[in-house]
């Protein structure tokens, strides 16, 4: 089974140290009836389509299953299934001790919005927190891609 542990967090932007070379990434989310989520993300020159199950009590966890698929057939399916808009965004990478933040600097409708996301292997796991972690919105439905899609950052 494929569990997906993660914590969110917003960040301080003067606070960050000198980014690394970051991947833009475009996602649109296909239309569901319960609480899965299905999404089809452009990443640079590759494509994934991702099923995400409802998260737990504290939105530490939940069920999540990826898979590369052609770049052709996500780009159609962003372009014609897809729920409008879409999210955009530029992806950073950055390693600190035995983790990697992915810092997500948002673009389009969510302009303005930055957020760091740290996978774990356990829900108590502990990790360095970097200076430039603001925040915590682990569990804030608002900050998942699938809801910003709904209700842009721009529109709060």
């Amino acid at each position: 089974m494929a569990v997906e542990i993660e914590r969110k967090f917003l960040v301080s932007m003067d606070l960050l140290p000198d980014l690394p070379v970051g991947i833009a990434i475009k996602q649109g989310y296909l239309p569901s009836s319960n609480n899965t989520v299905t999404r089809v993300r452009l990443k640079g020159e590759r494509a994934f389509l991702t099923i995400k199950g409802e998260n737990n009590a504290t939105g530490t966890s939940r069920l999540e299953f990826e898979y590369a698929i052609p770049l052709a057939d996500a780009e159609q399916m962003i372009a014609e299934l897809c729920v409008v808009p879409t999210v955009e965004k530029v992806r950073y990478e950055i390693p600190l001790g035995s983790h990697v933040f992915e810092l997500d600097i948002f673009n389009g409708d969510n302009q303005g919005l930055l957020v760091a996301e740290v996978e774990l292997t356990a829900e108590d796991e502990t990790f360095a927190r970097p200076e430039w972690l603001a925040l915590e919105v682990t569990g804030d439905a608002r900050y998942y891609n699938s809801s910003l899609v709904k209700t842009p950052f721009t529109s709060w």
